[in-house]
C-alpha cells in the first residue's frame, strides 16, 4: 500500500470515526469499551485494505464496529448478573451550561444528542440482537441487508428483531417531547429546591410517581432498587446530601446532549445526575451514576 493510499484510508476512518463511536455505544451502553472498541477496527480495517483495498469504508466499519460491539455487549451481559444493584449506561458529560434556564441556545446539537441517556436506559431491556439491529436500522439507518450481514441472520429474521426492539423501546423510553427550555427550566427548579434542604419544597418539583434509579455498583451508597414516589425520592435525595455534608456543588452539564448534573466535592465528581421532566415542568425520572468507573471521563472542573 502507497504512503497516498494509507493517509487516504487514515482520512476516511478519521471522517468516519465520530459515527463509529456512537453506533458503539449506542450497542454498549459504555464510553470506554466503544472507544476500544472503535481504536480495534482502525487495526482490523488497516489489515484487510493492505490484502484488498476496502471500497466503502463507511460501510465496511459500521459492520466490524457493530460485530464487535454485540460480542462485546454479550460478555457484558454476563457479568452484569453479578452486578450489586441496578446497572445504568455510562454518561456522556458534556460541557458547562450557564445560564441555562433562559440564555442557552435550545438549537445547540452536540455529537452525543443521537443517544440520549433515557433512550440508553430504554435499550438495556432488549436482548442484544435485538439492541444491536435497533440501533443499526432505526437509529443509524443501516439498511436490513446490511444488518442481516452484521448479525449473521436473514433480512426477514433481522426486520422481526427490529420490531420486537421498536415495540420495547416505544414501552419504555419516554414518550414527552419536552422544549430543552422548559427542560432546562424544570432542572433549575429541581436544583433550587433541593438546594433549600426543605423536603416540602422539593416533592413540589417532582411528579407524584417520579422513579429514580441509582446505580453505585457497590463501591459508594446508592439504592439497591429503584426509590418511587415523591415523597421517597425527595427523602433518598437529602439524605445523600447529608451524607456528602457541605461544599459539594451541583453543576448543570450536558448528559447525552439534554440538561443533567453533575456533583462536585473539590476535585471529586461524586456522581451524575440525568433528569427526565414532563411538560408540566416536574420531575418524573432521575438516573443518579455514582460507580466511581463510569465517572472516570468526567472533568470536576472543565474549561468554560
Amino acid at each position: 500500500m502507497t504512503e497516498s493510499a494509507s493517509t487516504d484510508l487514515a482520512e476516511a476512518f478519521l471522517r468516519a470515526r465520530p459515527r463509529l463511536v456512537r453506533v458503539a455505544y449506542a450497542v454498549l451502553g459504555t464510553l470506554a469499551d466503544a472507544e476500544d472498541v472503535v481504536s480495534d477496527c482502525w487495526f482490523r480495517l488497516d489489515a484487510a485494505h493492505r490484502d484488498r483495498p476496502i471500497e466503502d469504508v463507511d460501510a465496511w466499519t459500521t459492520v466490524v464496529v457493530a460485530r464487535a460491539a454485540l460480542d462485546a455487549l454479550r460478555s457484558a451481559r454476563v457479568r452484569r448478573e453479578s452486578y450489586v444493584g441496578p446497572w445504568l449506561p455510562e454518561p456522556h458529560v458534556g460541557d458547562p451550561i450557564r445560564a441555562y434556564a433562559v440564555d442557552e441556545p435550545a438549537d445547540r446539537v452536540t455529537l452525543d444528542d443521537t443517544v440520549s441517556y433515557a433512550l440508553l436506559v430504554a435499550l438495556e431491556a432488549l436482548t442484544p440482537a435485538e439492541r444491536t439491529a435497533w440501533v443499526l436500522h432505526d437509529l443509524f439507518a443501516v439498511p436490513f441487508d446490511e444488518v442481516a450481514v452484521t448479525l449473521g441472520r436473514t433480512p426477514a429474521a433481522v426486520r422481526q428483531l427490529a420490531s420486537r426492539a421498536r415495540r420495547h423501546v416505544a414501552a419504555r423510553a419516554p414518550r414527552i417531547d419536552v422544549d430543552p427550555r422548559d427542560h432546562r427550566r424544570a432542572v433549575d427548579a429541581f436544583v433550587h429546591a433541593a438546594g433549600t434542604g426543605d423536603l416540602a419544597s422539593l416533592i413540589a418539583v417532582l411528579d407524584p410517581d417520579v422513579q429514580l434509579v441509582s446505580d453505585g455498583g457497590g463501591l459508594v451508597s446508592a439504592a439497591r432498587r429503584p426509590v418511587v414516589g415523591a415523597d421517597h425520592v425527595a427523602r433518598f435525595l437529602l439524605g445523600i446530601a447529608a451524607k456528602i455534608g457541605r461544599g459539594f456543588r451541583v453543576d448543570p452539564r450536558r448528559i447525552n446532549g439534554s440538561t443533567g448534573l453533575v456533583v462536585v466535592d473539590d476535585e471529586t465528581v461524586l456522581g451524575v445526575m440525568s433528569i427526565v421532566a414532563d411538560t408540566t415542568g416536574r420531575v418524573v425520572r432521575i438516573d443518579l451514576i455514582r460507580t466511581p468507573e463510569k465517572l472516570r471521563s468526567v472533568r470536576a472542573n472543565p474549561a468554560e
